[in-house]
C-alpha cells in the first residue's frame, strides 16, 4: 500500500472533479429530454376532462347523464381543457369508465368515484392486454388474453385469472356537468415484463 502524499491526493481530487463535472454536464444535457415529455404522452392530470375514445361519441366530453348504471365500461382519454390536447400518446393513459351503484363501492375506494362513476386503467396488470371484456352477470371487467377478472366495486381487485395486482384506479370528480380527473392514478399502471 502506497502512502498518501500531497501530490497523489491532489491528482485524485482533480480526477474526481473532472469526472464529477462530466457527469453533472451529461446529466444536465439528458435531463430536459427526460423531463420535457410531450403533453399528449403525459399521464392524466388533475382538472383534465374525459372524452370518449371510440364509438359514435368519440372526442365528445363525457357527461354523467351519458353513462348508464352497471353498463359495459367505455373507453375514454383525458383531455386538457385549456389546450384541447388529448393525452393519447400512450396506451397506458386509456381508462375504462362506467357508472355503478355508489353505495356498493368498497368504502376505501369511494373517494375515487364521482357520482358513482369510476375509471380504471384499460391495461391488464398481467401481460398488458387491453381489458375490454365485460362480465354482465358479475359486473366485472375482464381481460380477453388470459381471462383475468377485476371487481369494479372493490377497487379493480383481481377475482380471477393470473393478473398479479388490481387495475389502477383514476380518481374522478364532476365539474360543470363534465367528468374530470381529480388526481393521479391510484396504483401502478401497466404490467411488469418478464425477461
Amino acid at each position: 500500500m502506497q502512502p498518501v502524499t500531497e501530490k497523489s491526493s491532489k491528482t485524485d481530487r482533480e480526477k474526481f472533479s473532472r469526472r464529477s463535472m462530466l457527469g453533472l454536464v451529461g446529466g444536465m444535457v439528458a435531463a430536459p429530454r427526460l423531463l420535457a415529455q410531450p403533453p399528449n404522452r403525459m399521464r392524466p392530470q388533475a382538472g383534465d376532462e374525459l372524452v370518449f375514445d371510440e364509438g359514435p361519441l368519440q372526442g365528445e366530453v363525457v357527461r354523467p347523464g351519458l353513462l348508464e348504471l352497471n353498463a359495459r365500461p367505455i373507453s375514454a382519454m383525458a383531455r386538457d381543457p385549456a389546450t384541447g390536447v388529448v393525452r393519447n400518446g400512450s396506451r397506458l393513459n386509456r381508462v375504462m369508465l362506467t357508472r355503478i351503484e355508489a353505495q356498493r363501492l368498497t368504502p376505501r375506494f369511494q373517494p375515487n368515484a364521482a357520482d358513482g362513476i369510476v375509471a380504471y386503467s384499460a391495461v391488464c396488470t398481467h401481460t398488458g392486454c387491453d381489458v375490454f371484456n365485460w362480465d354482465e352477470d358479475q359486473l366485472r371487467m375482464a381481460c380477453p388474453c388470459h381471462e383475468s377478472q377485476f371487481d369494479i366495486y372493490d377497487g379493480g381487485r383481481v377475482v380471477g385469472g393470473p393478473a398479479p395486482r388490481p387495475l389502477a384506479m383514476l380518481p374522478l370528480e364532476i365539474v360543470d356537468d363534465t367528468v374530470r380527473v381529480a388526481g393521479p392514478f391510484r396504483g401502478r399502471v401497466g404490467f411488469q415484463q418478464a425477461f
